[in-house]
C-alpha cells in the first residue's frame, strides 16, 4: 500500500507538469477544473479497489498472469488480452509494482483519456451549451461516474479509453500531432484490432466528406496511413471473431455472433438479444440497463447514468439533425461514423449487460461531441440570425 501511496505522489507530479504543457497550448485550458476530475476519478479508484476485493474481478487476473513462470516479456506480445499482458509484464516484473500499484497505474491512464476528452471537445466546440436547465454540457458528461468506474482500475477500459481520446484530439492537426496520433493508433490496434477498423473507417470517411478544405497532403497522410493500416492488419482483425481466411465473411460473422450472444446471455444478467430487431438491439447497447432491469445496486446507479444517456440522445432525434451531419465537418462525420459503426458491430456479440456497461464506455464520448456539436451549432445559428436582424433594424432605422 505504501508504494501505492508513492506511486500516486509521483503521478501527481507527472499530472501537473502535463497540466502546465497544454496550458500554454490551449487558452481555453482550466487546470482548475481537470484537478476537480483528477480527484474524482482517484476516487473511483477507491470505489473499484473496494469493489474488486469483494467481489471477482478481472484485475486480479490482469496482475497475475504477467508472473507466470518461464514465460519471458516477449512471450506475451500481441492483440487483445494478451497485449494487456504485455504491458504490465515489466511494471509487474522489472518494478516489482504489487496490484496496489498497477491499479493506480491504470487508473491514471483511465484519467489521461478523460483529460484528451476534455481537450477534444473544447478545442473543436468552443461554444458552452447548458442542458437540463442549467447543467453545462461537457463538465456533466466529464463526471458522469459509470466512465470513471470501469476507466479507473487494471484492465482494457483504462488504455484503450485513453487512446481513443488521445487519438480524436490527434486527428484535427494530423501533422503537428502525429506521434500523439501514432501511439494512439497503436495502442488501439493492439488491445481492439476491431476497434481499430472502426476509427481508420470513420477517420477516412469523415476526410472525404467533411466540409473542410483539406490540403492535398494532408488528405494523402490521413489516407495513406489509416487505409494502408487496415490493410497491414486485415487478417488480425478478422481473427478477432476467427474469420480470417473466411469465404463468406457476412454467413461467418452472423454464425459467430449467435454463438458469442448465446453465451453471454447464460450469464446472470444477460439478455437475449438474438431475437431484438435491430432498433431494439442498439437501444439496449446505448441505454440499457434501466430501472427495470438493473443487476443490483450497480445496475440501479448505472441506470440514471444511462437515462441521462436517453435524454441527451433525444436532443437529437430532430429534423434538421440529418441536414447538420451532411454539412458537418471531419470530425463529427469521424465521431459518428466510429460510434454507429461500434455500437452495430457489438450489438451482435453483446448479450450481458454487466459487459455491455462496460464496453459501450469506450464509445459513448463519440456520441456526445456530435450532440453537443449539434446543439452548440444551433445556439450559433440563432446568434447569428439575431445579429441580422439587429441588423437590418439598424440599418431601417438610419434610413
Amino acid at each position: 500500500m505504501i508504494g501505492a501511496v508513492i506511486l500516486l505522489l509521483v503521478l501527481l507530479l507527472v499530472t501537473q507538469a502535463i497540466f502546465n504543457s497544454f496550458q500554454k497550448k490551449h487558452s481555453f485550458f482550466d487546470k482548475k477544473l481537470m484537478n476537480s476530475l483528477y480527484s474524482y476519478h482517484l476516487f473511483f479508484l477507491i470505489v473499484y479497489y473496494t469493489y474488486a476485493y469483494f467481489n471477482p474481478s478481472d484485475s486480479k487476473n490482469y496482475y497475475k498472469r504477467p508472473q507466470t513462470p518461464l514465460k519471458s516479456w516477449g512471450d506475451f506480445f500481441g492483440t487483445g488480452t494478451t497485449f494487456m499482458d504485455f504491458i504490465s509484464y515489466p511494471f509487474i516484473n522489472y518494478l516489482n509494482f504489487n496490484y496496489e500499484m498497477m491499479m493506480v497505474l491504470f487508473a491514471w491512464f483511465g484519467f489521461i483519456g478523460f483529460l484528451f476528452a476534455y481537450l477534444f471537445f473544447r478545442e473543436n466546440i468552443p461554444v458552452k451549451i447548458k442542458v437540463f436547465g442549467r447543467f453545462d454540457f461537457l463538465i456533466l458528461i466529464l463526471f458522469l461516474p459509470n466512465m470513471h468506474f470501469w476507466t479507473a482500475s487494471l484492465g482494457k477500459g483504462a488504455p484503450i479509453f485513453m487512446a481513443l481520446m488521445m487519438f480524436a484530439y490527434a486527428i484535427k492537426n494530423p501533422k503537428e500531432r502525429k506521434f500523439t496520433l501514432l501511439l494512439a493508433s497503436l495502442i488501439i490496434y493492439f488491445i481492439r484490432p476491431h476497434v481499430f477498423l472502426f476509427i481508420g473507417v470513420g477517420t477516412v470517411l469523415g476526410y472525404m466528406t467533411g466540409r473542410e478544405k483539406i490540403s492535398f497532403s494532408r488528405k494523402l497522410l490521413v489516407y495513406v496511413g489509416m487505409i494502408g493500416g487496415l490493410i497491414l492488419v486485415q487478417d488480425q482483425i478478422l481473427a478477432v471473431a476467427g474469420l480470417e481466411g473466411s469465404d463468406d465473411l457476412l454467413s461467418d460473422f452472423e454464425e459467430f455472433s449467435d454463438d458469442r450472444g448465446g453465451e453471454l446471455a447464460k450469464s446472470g444478467s444477460g439478455v437475449d438479444m438474438s431475437s431484438y430487431p435491430l432498433p431494439l438491439k442498439l437501444f439496449t447497447f446505448w441505454f440499457r440497463p434501466l430501472f427495470f432491469d438493473a443487476p443490483g445496486l450497480l445496475g440501479l446507479i448505472v441506470s440514471v447514468e444511462n437515462l441521462i444517456y436517453l435524454l441527451l440522445f433525444i436532443k437529437i432525434l430532430k429534423k434538421d439533425f440529418i441536414k447538420f451531419l451532411k454539412k458537418s465537418n471531419i470530425v463529427v462525420k469521424m465521431s459518428i461514423t466510429v460510434f454507429f459503426l461500434s455500437s452495430l458491430a457489438l450489438t451482435f456479440v453483446m448479450s450481458n449487460l454487466g459487459i455491455i456497461m462496460r464496453q459501450k464506455s469506450m464509445v459513448m464520448y463519440f456520441l456526445f461531441f456530435v450532440i453537443y456539436y449539434y446543439l452548440a451549432q444551433k445556439k450559433y445559428d440563432k446568434i447569428i440570425k439575431k445579429r441580422k436582424l439587429q441588423k437590418a433594424a439598424n440599418n431601417l432605422q438610419v434610413t
